[in-house]
């Protein structure tokens, strides 16, 4: 890694994270789990269900139901994935209905896709990278029109 890309100020940063009315149902589903299991080996070993299933549950919905949306060291990161600024083409943001063409008949199946469907607005990023199979990429963002107008203006 270069020393400007380590330097280099984040133009953008927003991390998607599970809505607080995504986390009930999960939550009951590991309480009733570690319930059965309960039942299942009464005694000394009955608290054990509990104390592995809910930390696990907690652990699972903070660390897969997140993604990270980035623009810094001339790069554009959505999670693990990152593609230089260079490389990036027309943008578009998409609200709610917009998203639902864009994600059914419209979408490539090429296409490189971070959906959260708890995050309205949608943003997609054309690639001008010949050696690329990957025609776009479409990712959910709470501040599309943002995160879009510091991509313009790269």
């Amino acid at each position: 890694m270069s020393e400007s890309a380590v330097t280099a100020p984040t133009a953008f940063r927003e991390r998607l994270f599970v809505p607080w009315w995504g986390w009930p149902l999960p939550l009951a589903a590991a309480a009733l789990l570690a319930a059965e299991i309960h039942m299942g080996f009464p005694g000394v070993r009955s608290w054990l269900p509990y104390v592995v299933l809910l930390p696990l549950a907690v652990l699972l919905l903070a660390r897969l139901g997140s993604v990270k949306v980035e623009v810094s060291g001339g790069e554009l990161r959505v999670g693990e994935a990152h593609v230089p600024l260079e490389l990036l083409g027309e943008v578009e943001v998409f609200d709610a209905k917009g998203k639902r063409r864009a994600m059914g008949p419209n979408l490539d199946p090429m296409a490189f896709v971070a959906h959260r469907g708890w995050v309205g607005p949608m943003v997609r990023v054309r690639l001008e990278d010949p050696r690329d199979p990957t025609p776009y990429w479409l990712f959910s963002v709470r501040s599309a029109e943002e995160l879009a107008a510091v991509l313009r203006e790269r």
